[in-house]
């Protein structure tokens, strides 16, 4: 009975995880994810990307469309995190709550996409929501440059991706950098997504492995080194 009350309030048990993998797109946040399951016997939980009916119009008409899909992805990312908070096990996150309103919902924002008015409210439901949710143990950040961005996006072939402008990816790298420097809901983790190739190299992913691990038992983990990598 103690078990399941503790599951019905969303808090995690002491020896379940909750990790959330985040950044910018096209950068492999699924992939890692899905790697990483494999690897620790966790439970994936994926962001809903291909279930929004308004992305392809947003990315032809930003505008018109942006405040719709911000608050489809902020509906469904918080149904997701309060049931991956309520999994019997741990899981790792594709995409996290956080990012919608402080990434892209901001960006959107500052390109006049999204007027006052709907960014304020979208911002008090974000708030007035957001604060129920219990935080994940670990934020893993893979951190990308622009070109590996677009040759990523290139590579997985989604039509409605592919006239993404470079200085909208740019943007949304340095929101991405200016929020995981002042995020303090948990530890992040970042990974040098232009230097670990963890889709062709085993060893870059056991080393990713190895410092969640680290990270997730409190050890004061050093970031990956150059050294590292070029022996992993």
């Amino acid at each position: 009975m103690q078990e399941k009350d503790q599951r019905a309030t969303g808090a995690k048990a002491d020896m379940e995880k909750f990790v959330a993998v985040a950044g910018n797109i096209g950068v492999g946040k699924t992939t890692l994810v899905q790697k990483l399951c494999g690897i620790l016997g966790w439970t994936p939980f994926f962001e809903p990307e291909s279930e929004n009916p308004y992305l392809a119009d947003f990315y032809k008409d930003m505008q018109t469309w942006a405040f719709h899909s911000q608050v489809f992805f902020l509906t469904r990312r918080l149904v997701a995190h309060k049931n991956l908070c309520t999994h019997p096990g741990s899981v790792i996150q594709d995409r996290s709550v956080y990012e919608d309103a402080e990434i892209f919902a901001q960006n959107l924002y500052r390109q006049k996409q999204i007027t006052e008015r709907d960014f304020q409210t979208y911002r008090e439901l974000y708030h007035a929501l957001v604060e129920f949710l219990p935080p994940p143990d670990l934020v893993l950040y893979i951190k990308a440059s622009v070109p590996t961005l677009l040759e990523r996006i290139k590579l997985r072939g989604r039509d409605y991706e592919e006239e993404i402008d470079p200085a909208y990816l740019e943007g949304l790298n340095a929101l991405y950098d200016h929020w995981t420097d002042s995020f303090d809901l948990c530890p992040v983790l970042t990974i040098p997504g232009d230097d670990l190739d963890f889709v062709a190299n085993n060893g870059h992913l056991n080393l990713i492995v190895q410092k969640v691990q680290e990270k997730l038992t409190g050890k004061e983990v050093v970031v990956f080194t150059e050294n590292e990598m070029k022996n992993s």
